[in-house]
């Protein structure tokens, strides 16, 4: 047998071995993908970090089904680049977006508990306000609401301290934040009918 046959018959068994090892699905960066997934839903990403989430989610499953498209061909057309350029980006925001979702998670976490002492003493000064204001007949169901009021949003600021040990700093947060609302509006409204009852006060 001919030196140059014995070459060609080897180049062209090469050429066969690299086309179906292209043509194998990239496990690894598959792996390496979930496993990056799957720590930023332990982070918590889904919550924190959605967008960066969402987009790592949109690449895997990209990349999924262009390795099923691929698996449908002939093994020595199969092509997986794009697939794992796609794996690669999966994997590259779903470590993002577990890092911003650490950030973006402690940064909750103090601002729901700012809010919980700024509605505190929102509540205190509402209550303060309580004593001071006209007790006339006519406002005393109003008053009496009120301070059923400032109670209700004690618990309410309770349960958001309680989230706060739990871990769910986002739903402390939202809580506090409408307890802060709310106290700051009845302070308000007590100042209001304060000063307007001052002028018939200082008369008597």
């Amino acid at each position: 047998m001919k030196l140059s046959k014995i070459f060609g018959r080897t180049a062209v068994l090469l050429t066969l071995a690299l086309l179906l090892g292209c043509a194998e699905a990239p496990q690894q960066d598959i792996q390496t993908a979930q496993a990056a997934l799957d720590a930023a839903t332990k982070a918590e990403a889904e919550r924190y970090a959605a967008a960066e989430y969402s987009a790592a989610q949109d690449s895997l499953r990209a990349a999924l089904s262009a390795i099923d498209e691929q698996k449908s061909k002939f093994a020595v057309f199969r092509d997986y680049t794009r697939a794992t350029e796609l794996l690669i980006a999966a994997t590259t925001t779903a470590n993002r977006a577990a890092e911003t979702a650490k950030v973006q998670k402690e940064k909750a976490q103090q601002e729901a508990q700012d809010l919980i002492t700024q509605a505190q003493t929102a509540i205190t000064t509402g209550k303060e306000l309580l004593q001071k204001a006209p007790k006339g007949k006519e406002g005393r169901a109003a008053l009496e609401a009120m301070q059923t009021d400032l109670t209700a949003l004690e618990t309410a600021l309770a349960e958001a301290s309680d989230l706060i040990n739990k871990g769910d700093f986002l739903s402390a947060r939202d809580k506090a934040k409408a307890c802060l609302d709310k106290a700051t509006a009845i302070g308000a409204e007590l100042q209001t009918a304060i000063a307007k009852a001052a002028p018939q006060l200082r008369r008597r």
